[in-house]
């Protein structure tokens, strides 16, 4: 399952590959940078999405082992 910024990150990056690709099609470098910028600025937001999950699950993990002793 994914959270809240693994999802706007993901679609974000989609929204930000087709403005450039849009801006390539018709000439248009502004909107070209600024799909690429979205599309960083979504890579960005991915990343603290898995790294907030990653850390979820170690806490779940920690958890988990403290109530076994």
């Amino acid at each position: 399952i994914m959270n809240r910024k693994q999802v706007s990150g993901t679609v974000r990056g989609f929204a930000g590959r087709l403005e450039e690709e849009a801006g390539k099609l018709i000439g248009n470098r502004e909107m070209q940078r600024r799909g690429i910028e979205k599309k960083i600025s979504a890579d960005v937001e991915r990343i603290i999405g898995d790294a907030a999950e990653t850390i979820k699950a170690a806490l779940r993990r920690q958890s988990l082992a403290i109530e076994r002793y």
